[in-house]
């Protein structure tokens, strides 16, 4: 799904194509614009998507029925993202690792808040790492924009080579109409647009640039499928009905979670909590 692109073009209503087309051009343009302006107003709406990917999750996994567990934990993610909003990073991590550590430790005999935790970790990454990777600098732009391409491109070309070429199916129990072949072609198109982005964007077009971009690629895909197996997993169809024509925010951005979190995750060992982008770009 990534962005939702390929299930848009799949889409057979003219009334449905409309809402659908109309919901994400409203959806696209306004988190592009919030994160081009960066600074307080991108990190404001990287906190409510954390949020309500967190309910999303919550809702579709059952994890609301852990009891007081499921209290502690959303107001320990709720502090997380406090923090974040004060540009405290260290302090936004420290408290999202301690809480998962508390979980764990205290809910490894019962086992009842396993998807609890993953809740806790999954909203986190999609609260906290465009944030903390958009950052204030243009060279958190730049990557976030690296991101945003490769699992654009990778999103459109896997639908239309899967549906051109066809073949074996990549995992049918899981997504059944996600093909090999549409795997392979939206990997090149991740990789061939990651190059051409950097090209535009920093005059280069480097094998570290290819890399990232086939790592963001294969990553988006493994995001779309783990949600997708989530879903199946418990009998969802949609993860909620925030977006008219598109279903919940983390049908959107599934595969942005997972290539972005990753990014920032590599900037991070890389760089440092400060300005980690700079390990992308040097702009």
């Amino acid at each position: 799904m990534g962005l939702g692109l390929g299930r848009l073009a799949a889409t057979q209503s003219w009334d449905d194509l409309r809402s659908r087309l109309i919901s994400a051009v409203v959806l696209g343009l306004l988190v592009l614009g919030v994160a081009v302006l960066g600074g307080v107003a991108f990190r404001i709406l990287c906190f409510v998507a954390g949020v309500i990917v967190f309910d999303e999750w919550t809702r579709m996994t059952r994890a609301k029925q852990a009891g007081g567990i499921f209290t502690f934990t959303r107001r320990a993610l709720f502090a997380s993202y406090i923090a974040f909003l004060f540009d405290w990073p260290v302090l936004s991590i420290a408290i999202l690792v301690a809480a998962g550590i508390f979980i764990a430790v205290v809910d490894r005999r019962e086992r009842r808040a396993s998807w609890l935790l993953g809740g806790l970790c999954y909203a986190g990454l999609a609260g906290l790492a465009p944030g903390m990777l958009r950052g204030d600098d243009p060279e958190g732009l730049a990557a976030l924009g690296l991101v945003i391409c490769v699992v654009w491109a990778t999103d459109v070309f896997a639908y239309f080579f899967g549906r051109t070429i066809g073949g074996r199916k990549l995992l049918p129990r899981v997504s059944p109409k996600k093909t090999l072949s549409g795997a392979v072609g939206g990997l090149l198109a991740g990789v061939g647009f990651g190059l051409l982005y950097s090209h535009v964007v920093a005059g280069e077009a480097s094998l570290w640039i290819a890399f990232l971009s086939a790592v963001l690629s294969i990553l988006g895909q493994t995001g779309d499928l783990f949600e997708s197996w989530v879903k199946r997993r418990f009998g969802v169809k949609d993860s909620g009905r925030l977006i008219p024509g598109h279903g919940g925010l983390m049908d959107r951005i599934d595969a942005l979670v997972v290539s972005t979190a990753a990014l920032w995750l590599i900037a991070l060992i890389l760089r440092g909590v400060d300005e980690p982008a700079r390990a992308i770009f040097a702009l």
